[in-house]
């Protein structure tokens, strides 16, 4: 027995040892400029960390792509972030050497720690990007002063200095991060993806006579003088089938789409609320299409907001939540007449990418306010505003009152939006991280 004991130690040893050779010789070789994009988290939740590898790939560099496909659902806190650092420790040591680690904070709980471990053993450069800060986010489920929140605040300072490089997602955090924990921070702001453009009348017929097969707002409600009598129709739109010629029915509902993860941070019982005072001013008499309001995603809150929407009985609104496949979102966008974003911000310091894509699409978007909103949604130039239900519904009535004319402020935001030539992903890319990752090669 005490032999095999003293055989089992020594294979143990022994492959050890040559764990840590192979490990060694892979440490010595040069990675020619690769780069591991990390997220302890859901890729598919992570549209920016997915934009950063097309741009690196894009410019000839390896790529190591890093990430759970689903969020792992461990039940204690304290095993889930050991069984964290263990794969991810185990994942970054196996993989081929990388010249910079590239870390998308939140989460970064232990993720930071992790990074900051394997680019020592690796002798890489370690960039945070600052998407939020994770213990704010917690702080929504647990509270500002819940102990988990207070360590979970001093990790992130404490570690996040401990970067060589790192990138946030407005001047108001690259502020904080320098005033509060010293970290200096170059902005990288989120921009659409070349996918996200206004969406051609053909495909926004195709797009609404597809999502009819499931959705019953996308489905005519009743038959309008056509433009022949075997026109395939939509709620929206209808075709020649002739000619194949498309135009937008007359009487149209106007398009309002909102987009969320159905978490803490967005109250979605304002938006409901809006439409009921919407509804009312129908019923009053003010002169306002009806509406057809979309609000895409999912998330934990998804069926409690479900239950409030079919508790609702409207005549002039239909509301539908629907999950769409990742090519019709932007399409959905660039057919839409009006964005709302309900995003709060758990820091105040970051800013919400659907509006960003919603812009992209030439999209004008009401939004709620916080604290650096106004670093993306100008006032009563790309967009508007507001603080509560009631400026929601009022804003709604101003912006759809006359529609679908031609003139107004709904009009006028759209005009601007084209205007504005804003930068997209690649350009603001290779502007801002190109210049950090080449100061080292």
């Amino acid at each position: 027995m005490a032999a095999g004991g003293a055989a089992l130690a020594a294979a143990l040893v022994a492959g050890a040892a040559v764990l840590a050779a192979l490990l060694w010789r892979r440490r010595r070789e040069a990675a020619a400029g690769r780069v591991c994009v990390a997220v302890l988290g859901d890729l598919g939740r992570s549209p920016r960390m997915q934009y950063h590898a097309l741009s690196l790939a894009r410019h000839g560099r390896g790529v190591a792509l890093l990430g759970y496909l689903l969020g792992p659902k461990l039940v204690q806190y304290v095993v889930k972030v050991i069984v964290q650092a263990i794969q991810l420790l185990y994942t970054m040591l196996k993989m081929d050497r990388p010249s910079y680690i590239l870390l998308q904070n939140p989460p970064g709980l232990p993720s930071i720690a992790v990074a900051w471990v394997a680019c020592l053993f690796w002798r890489s450069k370690l960039i945070i990007d600052w998407h939020n800060y994770g213990y704010t986010i917690m702080s929504l489920s647990h509270g500002r002063n819940h102990p988990l929140v207070q360590i979970a605040k001093w990790y992130e300072r404490l570690f996040g200095r401990l970067s060589d490089y790192n990138l946030c997602v407005t001047n108001a955090m690259k502020e904080d991060l320098w005033v509060n924990c010293n970290i200096k921070a170059i902005t990288l702001y989120d921009r659409p993806a070349p996918y996200f453009k206004e969406t051609p009348l053909e495909l926004q017929h195709q797009l609404y006579m597809k999502l009819a097969k499931d959705y019953e707002p996308f489905k005519p409600r009743y038959a309008t003088e056509s433009v022949s009598s075997d026109a395939e129709m939509s709620a929206f739109t209808e075709m020649d089938e002739e000619s194949g010629h498309v135009i937008k029915t007359r009487g149209r509902p106007a398009l309002l789409i909102s987009s969320t993860s159905w978490t803490e941070d967005e109250d979605f019982s304002v938006l409901l609320k809006a439409l009921e005072d919407y509804e009312r001013y129908i019923n009053e008499g003010v002169k306002l299409p009806s509406l057809v309001c979309v609000i895409t995603g999912k998330g934990p809150l998804k069926d409690y907001y479900n239950g409030l929407i079919n508790k609702l009985h409207f005549k002039h609104i239909q509301i539908c939540t629907p999950w769409l496949e990742a090519e019709d979102y932007p399409l959905l966008l660039g057919s839409a007449d009006l964005g709302v974003c309900l995003h709060k911000s758990s820091s105040g310091l970051d800013l919400p990418m659907k509006v960003v894509d919603m812009f992209g699409c030439c999209l004008p978007v009401c939004a709620i306010y916080f604290e650096c909103l106004h670093e993306l949604v100008k006032h009563d130039e790309n967009g508007l505003i507001f603080r509560d239900s009631n400026e929601l519904a009022e804003q709604l009535k101003m912006l759809f009152l006359g529609f679908p004319t031609l003139e107004g402020k709904l009009h006028n935001f759209r005009k601007n939006l084209r205007a504005s030539k804003q930068l997209r992903w690649d350009e603001s890319w290779d502007q801002t991280v190109l210049p950090l990752l080449g100061q080292n090669e």
